[in-house]
């Protein structure tokens, strides 16, 4: 990335109803282009692209014993 790029931007829907739209499609696929916006995302969640092991759902049942 470039030295004096921008590293986000905010938007005020309030101010800028349609704002959001225009430059959705016309800003990204310059981004793009240029490579500095992606244009796919990979696989797989935050969690597990950074390593993090999966929690144990809070709600879930525990698996019943196998009868014997």
């Amino acid at each position: 990335m470039q030295a004096d790029a921008a590293d986000g931007f905010v938007f005020a829907p309030h101010l800028t109803p349609s704002g959001f739209d225009e430059f959705v499609d016309r800003v990204v696929p310059i981004l793009q282009e240029r490579g500095v916006y992606r244009r796919d995302y990979g696989e797989g969640t935050l969690r597990s692209n950074l390593g993090l092991p999966d929690p144990t759902a809070q709600y879930s049942t525990p698996p019943l014993a196998a009868a014997v």
